[in-house]
């Protein structure tokens, strides 16, 4: 007969390390700095370590009201990018004993069903990317403690932002490909209202209307391979300059762009280069290789996490954006002259 196998208990704890069931409770939820020892702290650490000690968290945040549970919501699951974003959130999270739940907002953009009967009752706060910042009227997530991803600081709902200088990155583009001489440029612009994107339009225009004797096209573009492809071959019929260099919102959408360019006959760098926005595993495995802005998608989800857990203890977050850095390689080369 098996024999029954019992949980240890913050009593266990007390007597292992010979410590009263007070100073448990105040070592394992972090609040003994200044009450107990230094010493006296790691006996008890040491003792649930070695009793496999859980403390039963659900009745634990059904005493204090809380869930310890965290919303991110997000334009969709399958991008290499909002992965990260998770990975550097729920890191950060965990380190603080929350929980995250992903939330994708059907399509990027848009309304989406609840996930929840009563999403204040489920959740302690949100942490959502402005590109499916229409998922929160659904969810209520409005009403709970919110932190906004790539988002216009002066129109989150009130909530706090934290960003990616994305428009440095845009001038960063700008810069390598008019010092390499390029002067006809097309946008291939992700066709997506969001502000991320809005804000990269307008640092790339407003960069190259600074040189004399550039022009820019800008060619609308869903968010995949395909529309890109199809929005390059319909812009390089469109008379006017071809374009020397192609400045891409994203690396999906210059795979595209490689795609159209080969049907063309037409070599990268040779006779056309091309950039994108991202950094993805994408990126490295084109040929060639893509020039493109890295975006620290893990430092990106952690900043937004741990500014959501300054706002829930009643802190101002961080400010400041977060750097971005643009790595050159081989898609990226002077015009033929």
């Amino acid at each position: 007969m098996a024999r029954a196998s019992t949980r240890p208990t913050s009593r266990d704890v007390a007597q292992a390390a010979g410590v009263s069931q007070a100073a448990v409770s105040l070592v394992l939820g972090d609040k003994w700095r200044g009450r107990v020892s230094e010493t006296t702290a790691e006996r008890v650490r040491q003792a649930a370590r070695d009793l496999g000690y859980r403390p039963n968290l659900a009745a634990r945040n059904l005493r204090l009201g809380h869930t310890r549970t965290i919303l991110l919501v997000v334009p969709e699951l399958t991008t290499e990018f909002f992965a990260g974003v998770y990975t550097g959130a729920a890191r950060l999270a965990a380190a603080h004993g929350f929980g995250v739940v992903l939330y994708p907002s059907p399509e990027g953009i848009g309304p989406a069903p609840d996930p929840f009967a009563s999403a204040p009752a489920a959740l302690d706060g949100v942490l959502a990317s402005s590109m499916a910042a229409d998922a929160l009227t659904a969810i209520r997530g409005d009403q709970l403690p919110l932190v906004m991803l790539d988002s216009d600081p002066a129109g989150s709902l009130g909530a706090a932002t934290v960003n990616l200088d994305i428009a440095d990155g845009a001038r960063q583009v700008a810069d390598h490909l008019l010092n390499l001489g390029h002067r006809h440029f097309l946008h291939l612009a992700a066709d997506v209202p969001s502000w991320t994107f809005e804000v990269r339009a307008r640092a790339l225009a407003t960069r190259l209307a600074t040189t004399p004797g550039t022009s820019l096209r800008t060619a609308p573009t869903p968010m995949t391979i395909e529309g890109a492809l199809t929005a390059t071959e319909t812009a390089l019929d469109t008379p006017g300059p071809p374009p020397t260099a192609i400045v891409c919102d994203d690396d999906k959408l210059a795979a595209g762009v490689y795609k159209a360019l080969r049907r063309r006959g037409l070599r990268i760098p040779d006779d056309v280069s091309v950039t994108g926005v991202d950094d993805i595993a994408l990126a490295a495995a084109l040929d060639p290789e893509l020039t493109t802005v890295r975006l620290d998608a893990e430092l990106f989800g952690e900043r937004g996490m741990r500014a959501l857990l300054a706002v829930l203890e009643g802190r101002t977050p961080e400010e400041g954006q977060i750097p971005v850095e643009l790595v050159v390689r081989g898609s990226t080369a002077p015009p033929r002259a």
